[in-house]
């Protein structure tokens, strides 16, 4: 508001610059949904390295496709990743059950802790009690040490000093290892009593009573991961509503023999078009040459294919690649591509920007020895017209990415959104302009607010053609953003709305280069 003057002398008054910048969102924030060791389970959790999957996940594991997909996300470039667990407690054939391990502590009533999450990881717990406490006169008082012992080796130890079995009390043990821990929870009521002292000291060789046996669950499927019935508890799929923001979603086959399924795809490719997010879609086991995958039955476009339906948000690759598995003594196995490609996204992004098709000479495939399936040009040439990405082995270059279109971008479908770096900028600019304009909500409606947005929007977009994100020659021919009484009319003032129209020239990548060479006549007499 104006100062208002009440003695005569200079005042100073601080005017906006009504200059609201708009920040780009991340681009190549990868979500992968499937079973790992242990961790939270439908709860998303990110992590910027490998080593913060070993840590919070436990690292590869044979039965966890997830494990090996996200390590070779971060093999190939990948920096960001949201990791939700999915947990499967039905009973396996043996009638076992993935549960939880919990512990009894020694005590007249007995404290009764769990694993902090499910899975056999549970079983390698040791916990000890001792009474060495700040308070000697406090009998609520006592401390907690909890180790995570592999193979004679502590991986992992924990200790909590002065926890208390009262729940007035500021150290409250359910409310301490509730926040604090990453190994063990209360489970049930906290009994009146603190647990007896039982100490490595006292030569304790069983330091609790394991009372249930952990299991790691038997394999995940579409009940787990993309069942509508999930969408209330916002579990699988929907337990990424918790998240932020994330721009591509990997969901590994369920078991190493088992692929996701059509209705698991079309699931998660209906969450990811209203979060503005790309999926990478696997090629089925039994795509194992081009045959297959043109195939009337089970190809790309068979009644039977268990790939989703075309879509601007999804993309397909083929075939599979062949890595060195770490857990079979570097034997080459074979592995769905999508996090090494989800990779490649999120390395081409940081390199070159989001307007760069992840494809090319410089999309190399690290840690790859070879692909499943070595393609022709010619095999890559009945593929590529059907929006299939192929992964190609060529000389001196190596394994490479060797495609960029969406699953919408079959020539015959002459989609706009034919390309992926044109897709993926689409979206890219949907969600900055989402996430920058929310200052617009309640200020009033008219030319000075109008100008605002122009002034920062306009902005946004002129960075981005500095940086070479459109094409054209000059702003007029690259982009336009129109915000005014044409956009708006009295109608629209008078239900509150303002209409912001934004247009852009996409790069779209060259996909076939053409050299026309004839051979000169010389100078023939006529």
């Amino acid at each position: 508001m104006p100062t208002a003057p009440t003695y005569p002398g200079v005042y100073i008054e601080e005017v906006p610059s009504q200059v609201r910048s708009i920040a780009g969102v991340a681009t190549s924030i990868t979500a992968f949904i499937g079973r790992t060791r242990r961790g939270p389970v439908n709860r998303p959790v990110q992590i910027q390295s490998y080593a913060d999957f070993e840590r919070r996940f436990g690292g590869l594991w044979r039965e966890s496709t997830l494990s090996y997909a996200v390590q070779h996300y971060f093999m190939n470039g990948g920096a960001d990743a949201i990791i939700v667990r999915v947990f499967n407690n039905n009973e396996d054939e043996d009638g076992d059950a993935g549960l939880t391990a919990t512990y009894t502590l020694e005590g007249a009533t007995g404290l009764v802790l769990a694993a902090a999450s499910p899975g056999a990881w549970g079983d390698n717990l040791q916990i000890f009690v001792d009474h060495d406490v700040a308070d000697t006169s406090d009998d609520t008082l006592f401390n907690l040490t909890v180790n995570e012992v592999v193979g004679g080796e502590t991986r992992a130890s924990e200790v909590f000093r002065n926890l208390s079995v009262s729940p007035d009390s500021p150290r409250f043990v359910t409310t301490v290892l509730e926040q604090q821990s990453g190994l063990v929870r209360v489970s049930g009521t906290v009994p009146e009593d603190r647990p007896d002292v039982n100490t490595v000291a006292a030569g304790v060789t069983d330091p609790a009573d394991r009372t249930q046996v952990g299991g790691d669950g038997v394999a995940v499927g579409f009940d787990q991961i993309a069942d509508p019935d999930l969408a209330g508890d916002r579990e699988g799929i929907w337990a990424l509503d918790h998240a932020d923001i994330f721009n591509l979603m990997c969901i590994p086959p369920f078991t190493r023999t088992t692929d996701v399924t059509a209705e698991t795809w079309t699931a998660a490719l209906t969450y990811c078009r209203t979060r503005r997010a790309m999926l990478i879609v696997d090629p089925p086991s039994n795509w194992t040459s081009p045959d297959n995958v043109l195939d009337g039955t089970i190809g790309v476009d068979g009644t039977g294919s268990d790939v989703p339906a075309r879509d601007p948000n999804a993309s397909v690759y083929f075939p599979r690649i062949r890595m060195a598995d770490p857990l079979q003594e570097n034997r080459l196995e074979t592995f769905a591509p999508c996090g090494a490609i989800a990779g490649i996204h999120a390395r081409t992004d940081a390199q070159r920007g989001v307007w760069k098709a992840p494809a090319g000479q410089d999309a190399t495939l690290f840690g790859v020895r070879e692909l499943a399936y070595r393609m022709t040009d010619g095999e890559n040439g009945r593929l590529n017209p059907l929006a299939v990405n192929a992964l190609r082995t060529f000389p001196v270059t190596g394994n490479v990415v060797w495609g960029a279109r969406t699953m919408r971008g079959a020539d015959r479908l002459a989609s706009e959104w034919k390309y992926i770096p044109v897709r993926r900028l689409a979206l890219y600019l949907e969600e900055s302009l989402y996430r920058g304009t929310q200052w617009v909500i309640f200020e009033p409606n008219d030319e000075p607010l109008w100008a605002q947005i122009r002034l920062n929007v306009g902005a946004f977009m002129h960075d981005l053609f500095r940086q070479g994100a459109f094409q054209g020659s000059s702003p007029r021919d690259a982009y336009f953003v129109k915000c005014d009484a044409e956009t708006t009319t009295q109608n629209d003032i008078d239900r509150g709305i303002v209409n912001l129209h934004v247009g852009f020239a996409p790069l779209k990548p060259a996909e076939f280069l053409i050299i026309r060479i004839s051979q000169i006549a010389g100078d023939i007499q006529t």
